[in-house]
């Protein structure tokens, strides 16, 4: 295991006071923070190495070019892609979703086709299937859970038939903390000829993930939750499924020849990289997953886990809590009530204490429905959280409910 002490000095905000209070950062499912590697890099690279990249012949646009490709080797590795070919740039985890739902749609889609999303989706996952029910005419079938947050499986198989077309659902419910178990959903989809996408930004954060063990067609994560810079994500396919998919946006960079007659695109992965990539980010999304690399990602998850474990032990001991989400495959993510004190008033009071925490329905409103509630309070967990901090969570939650 890393020693935590050492990691928060790398993360200068930790040391903040807020209110007069040591800062509790407990609002890393919506972003982490920065070590300073990742900053300086960005620093450096605008101070020093600054140009636009690809076909520049002269030394500073080589150079950055350099790092921006090498950036694509180390999100490769990281994810264990097959080649660089299937290592997409995007501005985050939204955009690869609406990139995969756009293209997909428009190559393989028609009225009456079906994606297959489950109940648990946080909006990114559900919005650009939804506008593209409106402009196509497809349907949305939906995977439900039970009363634990994990989704029925029995009930997702039933829901293949002869128009099925896509499959795509979350690895980590961003409310619940439920880790799904996709190389099984996979599976059965592939079972049934149809393709598998991953929403993976509340994964690859925590633990390793592997493409070529999952067996998923498409994942998609973002950077500003894998400690780097916002702005900047990732989308990876199967080189055979982006090959076939037609471009999501045009501009410069993702061609290979253009007359007024006819454009030809340029091979991959730039046939889906419009326009001018935001370079500096790409590099810093890199330095931070060389910084997770070096930590070892499975002592992360370790740690994490054990947080997780330490925070539902503890809320057990305190009067009308109840937690949402209780699955034995969970993940640094804790959702919930107090009483009859609302999530919002829980929340401001928490921050007065110095507590950072999240609060209403977590861009998952159709879960919320579920649960037939309006909202919760979630707080979340990253490699630099600690007991101690857990224990102020506590205290926190304990003193606010007195007030009530």
């Amino acid at each position: 295991m890393y020693d935590i002490n050492k990691v928060r000095e790398d993360f200068p905000i930790l040391s903040r006071t807020v209110y007069d209070r040591p800062l509790v950062y407990l609002d890393n499912a919506a972003t982490t923070q920065k070590p300073r590697v990742v900053v300086e890099s960005i620093m450096e690279e605008y101070y020093n190495v600054n140009a636009n990249v690809h076909r520049g012949v002269h030394y500073l646009s080589q150079q950055a070019t350099d790092l921006h490709e090498a950036s694509r080797e180390t999100v490769r590795r990281f994810i264990n892609a097959r080649s660089t070919s299937e290592i997409i740039f995007t501005r985050g985890t939204t955009e690869s979703i609406n990139l995969v739902a756009s293209s997909y749609c428009d190559a393989f889609m028609n009225e009456g086709d079906e994606v297959i999303v489950s109940v648990m989706e946080h909006h990114s996952n559900i919005v650009p299937w939804q506008l593209q029910a409106t402009r196509k005419g497809i349907v949305i079938r939906v995977i439900p859970m039970d009363d634990r947050g994990e989704l029925m499986l029995d009930e997702y198989e039933k829901l293949f038939n002869e128009k099925t077309r896509m499959v795509s659902v979350a690895h980590v419910s961003n409310v619940l903390g439920t880790v799904n178990p996709v190389k099984e959903m996979a599976r059965i989809a592939h079972a049934h000829g149809v393709p598998f996408m991953l929403d993976g930004a509340q994964s690859a954060p925590h633990f390793a993930v592997d493409m070529q063990q999952l067996d998923c067609d498409f994942f998609a994560l973002s950077g500003h939750k894998l400690y780097g810079p916002t702005g900047v994500g990732v989308l990876y396919g199967k080189e055979e499924w982006l090959d076939r998919l037609p471009p999501y946006q045009g501009g410069g960079e993702m061609i290979d020849n253009v007359s007024f007659e006819k454009t030809t695109f340029e091979r991959l992965p730039f046939k889906f990289e419009a326009g001018t990539p935001d370079y500096v980010a790409t590099n810093g999304l890199a330095k931070a997953i060389d910084y997770v690399t070096a930590l070892g990602m499975d002592n992360i998850e370790k740690h994490e886990r054990e947080l997780t474990k330490y925070v539902m032990e503890k809320m057990k001991n305190i009067d009308g809590m109840a937690v949402f989400g209780t699955s034995e495959h969970k993940d640094a993510v804790i959702s919930f009530l107090v009483g009859n004190i609302h999530h919002l008033d829980m929340g401001t009071l928490l921050d007065r204490l110095g507590i950072a925490v999240r609060t209403g329905h977590h861009c998952a409103q159709p879960l919320m429905h579920r649960l037939g509630i309006q909202g919760t309070v979630r707080a979340s967990f990253a490699l630099y959280n600690t007991k101690d901090e857990i224990d102020a969570l506590i205290a926190g939650i304990e003193r606010v409910s007195r007030m009530f």
